[in-house]
């Protein structure tokens, strides 16, 4: 429990989550969307994937990440408020408008998924 606290203690992770509430994403998505260096947005999606949060998926040389199902289910409580209060956040509409001009644009290469 302490490992999830500590991963939900920081900014930009909180904003990682906010993004993956509705669908998973690739990680150069993730880096346009808030831009973010790929160095960074994989040290915090690797923090995420480790406490539990996050599970990820490679397709060729990309990976994607989405909320784990079994966090969900295991962290219920915890989980309804996060789904809740990562709407609130300041930056969630600026994030979520550059997530809609991303998957609008097709501006990732990576958006190819294999049937």
């Amino acid at each position: 429990m302490v490992g999830i606290f500590m991963a939900l203690s920081e900014e930009s992770r909180l904003r990682i989550l906010s993004l993956l509430l509705e669908d998973e994403l690739c990680v150069c998505e993730i880096e346009t969307c808030l831009k973010m260096t790929q160095s960074n947005a994989s040290r915090h999606l690797t923090v995420l994937k480790q406490c539990g949060i996050l599970e990820s998926y490679k397709n060729a040389q990309w990976t994607y990440y989405r909320i784990r199902d079994g966090f969900a289910q295991e962290n219920g409580e915890l989980w309804a408020y996060l789904n809740h209060r990562l709407k609130l956040l300041p930056s969630y509409p600026a994030d979520r408008e550059e997530y809609r001009k991303c998957k609008a644009q097709g501006l990732c290469s990576c958006n190819k998924k294999p049937h």
